[in-house]
């Protein structure tokens, strides 16, 4: 009993304490399909390396460390998250981010002013919000692919001190379904409410509502055992966050989560609600 109360009551996991040692990735063309191929099985190790860990059990996880080398590791899955994101294959999902803004960006235009973006998990400095001048970006990773972005593990990140150091926008770009375990991609979520400030840019009086913007794969929402569209939106709404947008593709689910209340504590457990032997086990833990 003793074991499974610290097992129950252990701190989330950083996401650096989760990432297995890195290697150098050949730069070698990839088709859509090998790409896609690549990241779904860095995922599927990632997990069961995080599940070796809780449990103990060194010699696994050292197994599926090597296993995650012989892949090409960290550096592989992220050249092939930057494929996914090319655009030549009709990627860069921040694209949709400041389609979605573009009507609270006008006042900003022809200004010295500008919204704050923390982007977590950035791959490129030339995205579409990277290149917006009406948005000052922040761009942190757990393994900076480029100068302009901050290898730092947001978990770690200190918390703001002042509302200079937070942010009108934070980006989670195919973020949340890379954390392993379940209870941390709740923590994530509450963490990001600390990072986000309602006092407008420096010199401007305008009226800010501060967003999330967050894109998984859509498998993650609507075919998952544990997670559905409607728990996703009790879990948002629990933190104080309402809806603003929202779209699907084939392969991924885009939304824009505006903060414009008070975060009531509230606990999701993980409960089968979407019951099926061809489900994922997708979910998101808040305690």
């Amino acid at each position: 009993m003793g074991s499974s109360n610290r097992l129950r009551n252990k701190r989330p996991a950083l996401l650096s304490g989760t990432r297995p040692p890195t290697v150098k990735a050949k730069h070698a063309a990839l088709s859509s399909k090998a790409t896609r191929n690549l990241i779904r099985s860095h995922h599927r190790l990632l997990k069961a390396r995080a599940q070796a860990v809780q449990a103990g059990d060194e010699t696994l996880a050292g197994m599926i460390d090597a296993q995650i080398r012989e892949n090409g590791g960290l550096k592989s899955y992220q050249l092939a998250s930057k494929l996914g994101q090319s655009l030549d294959r009709g990627g860069d999902s921040s694209k949709v981010l400041v389609d979605w803004i573009a009507s609270r960006l006008l006042p900003l235009e022809n200004t010295p002013c500008k919204l704050r973006v923390l982007e977590i998990g950035a791959l490129s400095t030339k995205n579409a919000c990277s290149t917006n001048k009406c948005l000052d970006v922040t761009r942190i990773d757990l393994n900076s692919q480029e100068p302009g972005i901050l290898k730092q593990d947001f978990m770690e990140r200190p918390l703001p001190t002042d509302a200079s150091d937070k942010f009108h926008i934070i980006s989670l770009s195919l973020v949340l379904n890379y954390v392993p375990d379940a209870a941390g991609r709740g923590e994530m979520l509450k963490r990001c409410i600390s990072f986000m400030t309602k006092s407008p840019p420096s010199g401007s009086s305008l009226a800010i509502t501060p967003s999330l913007f967050f894109v998984l794969p859509v498998a993650c929402v609507t075919n998952s055992r544990y997670l559905t569209e409607s728990r996703l939106q009790d879990i948002m709404f629990s933190m104080g966050f309402v809806l603003a947008k929202s779209k699907q593709s084939s392969k991924l689910i885009f939304q824009l989560w505006d903060h414009v209340g008070e975060y009531m504590p509230n606990s999701f457990k993980k409960e089968t609600l979407n019951p099926g032997k061809i489900r994922n086990n997708f979910a998101i833990i808040v305690k």
